[in-house]
């Protein structure tokens, strides 16, 4: 029986970048994808390729992939990635340039398209609201303040690039669990409308797209008893065919794989189980089963699929202005009493001068920073206590009228403070406008170029 082992070697911009290198090292899979894209990390990517046309993409996945190169070739390694995040363009440049230096003859797949903010207002003209599917409100609202546009496209031009021979994928902003489905649906020949197939392979994505967080990272029921946590093994999945798979992680390494993990990943970001939403297929969890069959060896089985949606998912980021935050610890006696207190005083001298705020937050690491209002009230005198003090403003200049208020603090605040970091300096605020428009709005680009 024909049997695919894939990775999911990155769960974000910033994971372990040793993790694909020794996924690829240590173990016999055909495929890695790395997910690096988040829909802050779009933003974040545009104001970099704006400030630096070379920029926009995950830079973090060339210097991985340059380890990984050779063992690509030597063991047919097919690689996925969306780390071309908002310069597909570069992103395909640079890997070539990793491929040309090492000697190597690889082919390069990659898809263009779903970068559409410069027809938003042509899309608008022809009708199309793009209503914010949370509130409602029309989109015109934020169109002279959005920073990126960007559609969530499903496997179709992906499969179109490994049809095409390629060894490296690189892509935008698919969606996470597209990365996985496209290698199985191209390898078992899934059709566009073999429902169960596809939702297998959105099965296998979502318990593979975030990393080690279903291979003992993030882990909730026993982290104490994780095995080597500083060596994790990332996730791998086995597929047979439509219906189950296997999940496990990468042999010779540390964490683990459980019913535990693969059920706190499974339930993970799931607004309903019974309608899994994606562009290829909408995915029926409610029925999956999870079963231990060995160390580390997890059967996953009973997934079912439903007819696609007829619309993609849109994710614009706009700006929504700046944020400014100070950081102010305060040691026992009195700790939380003299955070307070500063808390009050701030608010006070701010007002003198006439600050213009959106919001205005305090919190104390320790007490209430993760909870907020549920969290209960303290009792006991704490050994210290750090404020956190924020303020998000329309403009840069009120942003900034925080800064010169933290430092003084040392002296002419409540006793026993200091701070962190230096002064304080704004950043602007990124806020995510989610809607949806027609599959037929957009059109996609898929190329495959040989390196040599």
């Amino acid at each position: 029986m024909k049997t695919i082992r894939i990775g999911g070697a990155q769960g974000f911009w910033g994971d372990l970048n040793e993790a694909p290198v020794n996924m690829a090292k240590n173990d016999q899979v055909d495929y890695i994808a790395c997910d690096y894209l988040a829909e802050l990390t779009l933003s974040i990517m545009q104001r970099q390729k704006e400030h630096n046309p070379q920029r926009g993409y995950a830079r973090d996945f060339i210097t991985a992939l340059k380890d990984m190169l050779p063992m690509i070739k030597e063991k047919s390694i097919k690689v996925l990635t969306n780390a071309g995040g908002m310069n597909v363009k570069c992103a395909v440049e640079a890997v070539k340039q990793a491929i040309k230096e090492s000697g190597l003859n690889l082919k390069v797949g990659y898809v263009l398209g779903d970068d559409v903010m410069s027809i938003i207002p042509q899309l608008r003209k022809q009708g199309i609201t793009m209503n914010n599917m949370d509130t409602n409100e029309p989109i015109d609202a934020i169109l002279n303040h959005m920073v990126n546009a960007n559609v969530y496209y499903g496997a179709e031009p992906i499969i179109e690039c490994l049809q095409g021979g390629a060894d490296i994928v690189i892509v935008g902003r698919s969606t996470d669990s597209s990365l996985f489905l496209a290698p199985l649906a191209y390898e078992f020949g899934w059709k566009k409308d073999d429902w169960d197939g596809l939702a297998t392979g959105i099965l296998s994505g979502h318990l593979l797209e975030c990393g080690a967080q279903v291979s003992g990272g993030n882990y909730d029921y026993d982290w104490r008893n994780v095995p080597h946590p500083e060596n994790l093994g990332y996730p791998i999945a086995e597929v047979s065919g439509a219906g189950s798979l296997i999940m496990t992680k990468t042999k010779n390494m540390g964490g683990l794989m459980t019913t535990q993990s693969v059920k706190e990943q499974l339930l993970y970001e799931i607004h309903d189980p019974k309608k899994y939403l994606t562009p290829d297929v909408i995915a029926d969890f409610s029925n999956v089963t999870v079963k231990q069959i060995g160390q580390d060896r997890v059967l996953v089985e009973g997934v079912k699929g439903h007819k696609r949606p007829d619309t993609l998912k849109l994710c614009v980021g706009y700006s929504e202005g700046y944020r400014n935050v100070g950081y102010l610890p305060f040691s026992w006696p009195d700790a939380l009493d003299k955070a307070q207190r500063a808390a009050e005083i701030l608010k006070l001298r701010l007002k003198n001068k006439g600050l213009d705020a959106m919001e205005i937050r305090e919190e104390f690491l320790g007490l209430n920073t993760l909870h907020g209002p549920l969290a209960e009230e303290m009792k006991e005198d704490l050994n210290e206590v750090i404020l956190r003090f924020a303020i998000k403003t329309k403009t840069l200049e009120e942003a900034n009228k925080l800064t010169p208020e933290i430092a003084p603090f040392i002296l002419n605040g409540p006793p026993a403070s200091c701070f962190f970091g230096g002064r304080t300096k704004p950043s602007e605020v990124f806020a995510l406008w989610p809607t949806l428009i027609p599959r037929d709005a957009v059109k996609f680009e898929v190329h495959v170029e040989e390196v040599k």
